[in-house]
């Protein structure tokens, strides 16, 4: 056990699987109590019982993002059972793939319910509690496609350039006003997780071997990502480290988006 993060308490929504899952295990790695949000009980459960089993400390919450008094009470939960918040890191996301003539409007709704408002919810349900605690960082999980576009993934683009520029702009707010907030976003390339594995098997008649080899193509370095990567900048702009960051994009995609 590493102690980056020693003695502070964190909050990951999403945390069942993929991305969610691994900054999960990683914050306890690096000395942090874990509360583990998510839909999915029983999946949380086996990310939770993981992490103890590791040494490390998490609790499971149940955390629908879109529901802003669920937000209240999880974080109400925290500060009385752990004392504080520390770290947030909003992550749960969803995505829809359609063409933008096609796509529902309920669609849209339920993307950006997801991912747009429940990291509003969870930033303004935070900010309080960070306040409280004399600083923290908050750390909005984006995308490269928050930085630029993609065919028939128009509600997600949208979405996540949201993201981006909400970020930037609770920044500056928590930055002028003494707080000793940070809020900060990461913006993952493509990333090997069960839900990629997923778009494998739809696009590349269920050879995931080669989907994953034809989206590597896509990054100058030939690969897609692991989240254990992403995880990794999430411990950054979470420590003390990162005590001079706010605003910024932390983009780990591979050089996807500098081509």
């Amino acid at each position: 056990m590493t102690a980056r993060v020693s003695s502070k308490v964190s909050l990951v929504s999403g945390a069942a699987t993929g991305i969610g899952q691994s900054i999960a295990a990683r914050l306890a790695k690096e000395g942090s109590s874990v509360v583990v949000g998510d839909i999915d009980e029983s999946k949380a459960q086996e990310v939770v019982e993981e992490i103890n089993k590791k040494g490390g400390k998490a609790r499971f919450v149940h955390l629908d993002v879109t529901n802003e008094d669920m937000w209240r009470e999880v974080i109400a939960l925290v500060e009385t059972d752990l004392g504080q918040l520390d770290i947030l890191v909003n992550n749960a996301g969803i995505t829809i793939v359609e063409t933008v003539d096609k796509m529902l409007l309920s669609d849209w709704r339920a993307v950006m319910a997801v991912n747009v408002d429940g990291v509003f919810l969870g930033t303004k349900c935070a900010v309080p509690a960070m306040k409280r605690a004399g600083g923290g960082s908050i750390i909005n999980i984006s995308s490269i496609l928050g930085l630029t576009g993609l065919e028939k993934l128009s509600a997600y683009c949208a979405s996540k350039g949201a993201v981006r520029l909400f970020t930037k702009a609770v920044a500056l707010e928590c930055g002028r006003d003494g707080s000793g907030i940070r809020v900060n976003s990461i913006h993952p390339g493509y990333i090997h997780t069960a839900m990629m594995e997923d778009t494998c098997k739809r696009d590349y008649d269920g050879d995931i071997p080669k989907g994953l080899a034809e989206l590597g193509k896509l990054h100058p370095m030939g690969r897609v990502g692991q989240p254990d990567e992403i995880a990794a900048g999430v411990v950054y702009l979470a420590s003390e480290e990162s005590k001079f960051v706010t605003g910024s994009e932390l983009v780990i995609d591979g050089g996807y988006t500098a081509v």
